[in-house]
């Protein structure tokens, strides 16, 4: 089968992956409509194309947090990667690497951080927070990741409960005996009295104990994140201007417009939708990027040219682990880059400080 779509990463995924792996990866929330309206809302944005100029020579680098990446594509984190292909987020960190892009590395990884930076030194890394009822055990992670040479701490905002999904309760979704969540080994005196803990099955909010999660968490945590490390603290999570405004004055150094996958809150905005009005409250004083519903080359262009500086992709990522490992994801990647610079050829855009809201508008349709 030649795979020349990530659409075609996603049908292999399906067919090839244990029904409960698929389940979990693919799930929304409620009735998936943030998940799948994700995509659509891309499909609304029309290019304006400019034409006659000089294309001949390409310049898809951009910058984030000073650090250059070969083009405006990143790993977002995501967890579990050993459902996907046994080595896990080792694979992806290689891949990651080896298309000289930035990998963000879950809490919830299957890999501990010490092997994710042996398998890639030398990559550019992000670390993804859930900040715990043991705060200690969190700020260890955080310790870890800047003695490691993680290069950025991102925090999970929109995640206090887990959303319900419904495919992973009807599954009693877990995970196999073989796998742990590495990097909290030890670190809650419940995983020892609950093995099905990592499975982090939809509870209602009384229950937050059998996760860990702490849904006490306020934008004053963000003042105890900047004592612990001098990492620069990105935010995910945010999706209105109210909240892009509080982070600014919280003094992160990015924000991540994300709405989980569709995997929190149902019915919430599209994060294509949900971009523009965060990029005009922040005005330049950080910088912004996108995650949900990237599916081709065009997408990253028409989410540039509304502000963003890059875009992460989740899902896409497994797929591609999912096909063939390290080889897999590359291709995934590989694809998406080529995409995207042909779309801004064809667009008129030789490089990508060109790309601004004149090349698009949205659809009156």
């Amino acid at each position: 089968m030649a795979m020349v779509c990530l659409s075609d990463f996603e049908a292999y995924a399906k067919k090839y992956l244990p029904k409960m792996a698929w389940d979990y990866f693919a799930a929304g929330a409620d009735d998936c409509t943030t998940r799948d309206e994700n995509i659509l809302a891309y499909q609304r944005i029309r290019f304006r194309p400019r034409m006659l100029r000089d294309v001949s020579m390409m310049d898809i680098r951009t910058k984030i947090l000073g650090s250059e990446i070969s083009f405006p594509v990143g790993i977002a984190p995501t967890g579990f990667h050993q459902l996907a292909w046994p080595d896990g987020e080792k694979s992806t960190a290689r891949a990651a690497r080896a298309m000289s892009t930035c990998y963000i590395a879950s809490t919830y990884s299957t890999c501990t951080l010490e092997e994710i930076c042996v398998a890639a030194p030398g990559g550019l890394r992000w670390f993804q927070l859930y900040i715990h009822r043991n705060r200690a055990a969190s700020q260890q992670l955080v310790q870890r990741a800047e003695a490691l040479g993680f290069q950025g701490l991102v925090l999970t905002a929109d995640l206090p409960y887990t959303g319900k999904r419904r495919n992973d309760i009807r599954n009693g979704f877990c995970l196999p005996p073989h796998m742990k969540v590495k990097n909290l080994e030890g670190a809650f005196e419940v995983c020892k009295m609950n093995p099905s803990f990592h499975s982090l099955r939809w509870r209602v909010p009384h229950e937050t104990k059998t996760t860990g999660l702490d849904p006490s968490v306020t934008w004053n945590d963000i003042y105890w994140l900047r004592s612990l490390t001098r990492l620069p603290i990105i935010i995910k999570g945010i999706l209105t201007r109210e909240d892009a405004e509080l982070a600014v004055g919280h003094g992160v150094q990015g924000i991540i417009v994300s709405n989980h996958g569709g995997r929190q809150l149902d019915e919430g905005l599209a994060t294509i939708d949900a971009l523009v009005e965060v990029v005009e409250a922040v005005r330049g004083r950080v910088e912004v990027y996108i995650d949900g519903g990237i599916r081709k080359g065009s997408d990253v262009l028409k989410a540039l040219a509304l502000g963003a500086k890059c875009v992460f992709i989740g899902r896409p990522a497994l797929w591609g682990l999912a096909y063939k490992g390290e080889e897999g994801l590359q291709d995934v990647l590989r694809i998406l880059q080529d995409e995207f610079r042909l779309s801004m050829a064809l667009a008129g855009c030789a490089s990508v400080s060109e790309i601004g809201q004149h090349l698009v508008q949205f659809s009156k349709l």
